[in-house]
């Protein structure tokens, strides 16, 4: 299934160009070209889903298994430091493009966007945790 009006919809069928570094059945996996290191990479699947609510057990599987193994060849290449698995669902959640995918993130000691992913923490008192927990906490 294709999205004629979604962006990485046109990357994948080759609409748009792009720097692809992976590609099979399921997956394009291509250069952000906006990239907030050296390497960092999107995993997009070829069925367009818009987030993660949408996208298939199945398909999120493969879609991790992938990041795991990019992940580590990535990490052997760039001989970078660490790397950020990064997946946004929602325009709150920083989610500019809805179609389903994964941010790598390769992350260096020495570079300027160290502090990318970095937030403030919120504070809750005990009986608030208490309160979230129970409205979370799910069955089998």
């Amino acid at each position: 299934m294709r999205d004629d009006n979604c962006i990485f919809c046109k990357i994948i069928c080759g609409d748009i160009p792009s720097r692809t570094i992976y590609e099979d059945a399921d997956f394009k996996v291509i250069l952000d070209a906006s990239p907030a290191s050296k390497g960092h990479a999107l995993i997009l699947p070829k069925e367009h889903c818009a987030n993660v609510y949408e996208i298939s057990e199945d398909l999120l599987a493969k879609a991790a298994k992938l990041a795991k193994k990019l992940a580590a060849h990535m990490s052997e290449v760039l001989a970078c430091d660490g790397i950020n698995l990064l997946q946004n669902n929602g325009e709150v959640a920083g989610q500019t493009v809805f179609h389903f995918h994964m941010h790598l993130i390769p992350r260096y000691k020495h570079m300027k966007n160290n502090d990318l992913l970095v937030w403030t923490h919120e504070e809750f008192t005990d009986e608030e945790q208490d309160q979230i927990c129970g409205k979370l906490q799910m069955k089998e």
